[in-house]
C-alpha cells in the first residue's frame, strides 16, 4: 500500500540528505529512502519525547527539523544499516545479523519491560527496538524474536526444534546462542526416544531411593484450543495422550496417532486449531496444498505429493498438513481424467507409509462429500470430524482470550456480541476486536470501549449466503 509522504522527493533533511519515496509509515512515524542504501526515520514530537522520557533513546541521537507548523525528529541510518519495522523485516542473512537483533531485543525490554514490541521498529544504528504504541495485540518476546529470525513465521523462539526446523541457514548451537542473547530461554521439545530415557532414569532413581524432581518439573501443560473444549478433548485423548505415553499404546498394537480429516464450513476454525496442535507438539511442519503442489502437466503432481511426505519422513516426527484436500482427493468416479486416478492412488499408498514413519496426517476440507470414498474409510482416516460454527460459549472464550492481550476500558458486557456472533465465521469475531481497536485508535483512545465494540459490531453484518440454511452451529 502506497504511504501519503510527508515530504517531497528531493527534501533536505539531516546531513543535507534528499529524501525519496516514503517505505514506511504510521500517524505518528515514517521511514524514508535518502541517498544509495540508507534510510532516515522521522518521528512526531510527542513520540520521540516518549522514547527520551523512557530512555529508549538519548539525546543527540536524534536531530531536530520543523515542517509544515510541526516538530519532528530525524535520524539518518548508516550505510546498510537495517531500519524498518519489526513486522516488515527480511530474515537476517548471517548469525552476525541475527545476534544483533536479539542484542537489540534485550537491551529495549530491559529498558521498558512492560511495552509490546511486536509492533516496534528495529534501529540496528542504537540497537534498539522502538515501540510504535499502536493499539494491537500484544505479543510476547519469544513470538517476535521468531517472526524475525524466520522471515514472518509465527514461530516461538521457545519452541527450539521448531525453530531449528524453521532457520535451516542457522547451525543449531549458534541459534542457541542467538536465543540466549535475546534474554529467552529455548524449552526443547522431547523425542520419543528422549522420553523412554526419562522413564529409565525415573524408573532407576526410584529404585536407588534418589528422586528426580526435573522430571516433575518437567511435565508438560495441558494442549488446550480457546473456545473449542470438544475438539481439545480430541486432540487430548487421540494425539496428546498417544504421543506422551507411547509405550503403554505400543504394547497394545497402537504406534502411532491415525490419520484425522477435520470438515467444515469455510471459517469455523479448523486452521486455527490444527495451528495450535503444531505449536504445541513443537515438531517440524510440512503442507500440501494447491500452490505448492499442483501442476498442469501429467506425472507432475503425483511427483510433488511424494517428494512432500518424504520429506515429512526424513524430519519425522513430524506433521503432514494437507489443505483443501478435495483438490488433490475427489472421487474418481467424477471423472476427471487419469491424472486424476494417479493423484488419488499417490495418496492411497503414501498415508499408510507415514503413520508408519511416524508423520502425522492431518487433512481439512470444506466439501468432504466430495472426496474419494476409498480415502475416506477407516485404516486411512480413521478420524473424520466435522468443526462447525462456533457455540456460545466459545465466541465467549475466543472474545476474552483475543481481548485479554488488548487494553480495555469499563466492564464490558460481551453478552450482547456473542448473541450476534454465534453462528458466523470465527473471524468475525476477530475482525469485530481489530474494528473496535481501529475505531478507539483512531478517537485518540488507549483503551477499547464497550461502544466501539458495538460500533465495529455494527459494521460487521452477518454474510448470509444465497439460498442457504443457517447450520448448525458447534463441534460436530
Amino acid at each position: 500500500m502506497a504511504i501519503d509522504a510527508w515530504f517531497p522527493v528531493g527534501f533536505k533533511i539531516a546531513d543535507q540528505a534528499a529524501t525519496r519515496a516514503a517505505l514506511f509509515g504510521e500517524g505518528n512515524w515514517q521511514i524514508v529512502e535518502v541517498g544509495n542504501r540508507r534510510r532516515a526515520l522521522v518521528v512526531a514530537d510527542e513520540t520521540a519525547k516518549r522514547w527520551l522520557d523512557v530512555g529508549l533513546i538519548e539525546a543527540g541521537q536524534f536531530d531536530a527539523l520543523e515542517y509544515g507548523g510541526k516538530l519532528l525528529w530525524v535520524m539518518l541510518s548508516n550505510e546498510d544499516q537495517v531500519l524498518c519495522p519489526v513486522s516488515e523485516g527480511n530474515a537476517p542473512n548471517n548469525v552476525s545479523e541475527a545476534l544483533s537483533f536479539a542484542t537489540a531485543l534485550r537491551a529495549s525490554r530491559s529498558i521498558d519491560r512492560d511495552v509490546g514490541l511486536q509492533d516496534a521498529l528495529y534501529v540496528e544504528k542504537i540497537s534498539r527496538l522502538l515501540p510504535t504504541y499502536t493499539i494491537s495485540a500484544t505479543a510476547a518476546d519469544d513470538l517476535v524474536l521468531g517472526y524475525w529470525l524466520t522471515g514472518g513465521a509465527n514461530v516461538s523462539a521457545k519452541s527450539f526444534r521448531r525453530l531449528c526446523q524453521s532457520v535451516s541457514y542457522i547451525d543449531n548451537a549458534s541459534l542457541r546462542k542467538i536465543v540466549q542473547t535475546a534474554g529467552i530461554a529455548p524449552i526443547e521439545h522431547r523425542s520419543f526416544v528422549d522420553d523412554r530415557q526419562a522413564k529409565d532414569v525415573a524408573l532407576a532413581s526410584s529404585e536407588s531411593g534418589s528422586t528426580t524432581h526435573g522430571l516433575e518439573a518437567g511435565k508438560p501443560e495441558l494442549f488446550e484450543i480457546a473456545g473449542r473444549p470438544e475438539l481439545t478433548d480430541f486432540f487430548n485423548e487421540h494425539v496428546i495422550d498417544i504421543v506422551q505415553n507411547r509405550d503403554r499404546y505400543s504394547a497394545l498394537g497402537i504406534s502411532f496417532p491415525s490419520p484425522i480429516v477435520l470438515h467444515g464450513p469455510p471459517g469455523c476454525g479448523k486452521t486455527f486449531a490444527v495451528e495450535r496442535l503444531v505449536e504445541y507438539l513443537g515438531w517440524p511442519s510440512f503442507q500440501i496444498d494447491a500452490s505448492s503442489v499442483a501442476s498442469p502437466y501429467i506425472h507432475e503432481t503425483s511427483k510433488k505429493v511424494a517428494q512432500v511426505f518424504e520429506k515429512a519422513g526424513d524430519n519425522s516426527p513430524s506433521v503432514l498438513i494437507i489443505d483443501e484436500m478435495e483438490a488433490f482427493l475427489a472421487d474418481r468416479d467424477m471423472g476427471e481424467g487419469h491424472h486424476r486416478v494417479e493423484e488419488v492412488a499417490e495418496f492411497l499408498r503414501r498415508i499408510p507409509e507415514a503413520a508408519a514413519n511416524d508423520v502425522l496426517i492431518i487433512a481439512m476440507t470444506n466439501r468432504v462429500d466430495m472426496i474419494d470414498p476409498a480415502v475416506l474409510r477407516r485404516g486411512r482416516f480413521d478420524h473424520v470430524i466435522g468443526v462447525n460454527f462456533a457455540t456460545g460459549p466459545e465466541v465467549l472464550a475466543l472474545l476474552r482470550k483475543l481481548l485479554s492481550a488488548l487494553p480495555t476500558e469499563g466492564d464490558l458486557q460481551l453478552g450482547v456480541l456473542v448473541e450476534e456472533l454465534v453462528g458466523r465465521p470465527l473471524s468475525d469475531v476477530s475482525f469485530v476486536v481489530r474494528e473496535a481497536a481501529r475505531l478507539s485508535a483512531r478517537e485518540g483512545r488507549t483503551s477499547i470501549t464497550q461502544e466501539s465494540l458495538i460500533r465495529a459490531l455494527r459494521s460487521a453484518p452477518a454474510r448470509e449466503r444465497e439460498g442457504s440454511e443457517r447450520r448448525k452451529i458447534g463441534f460436530g
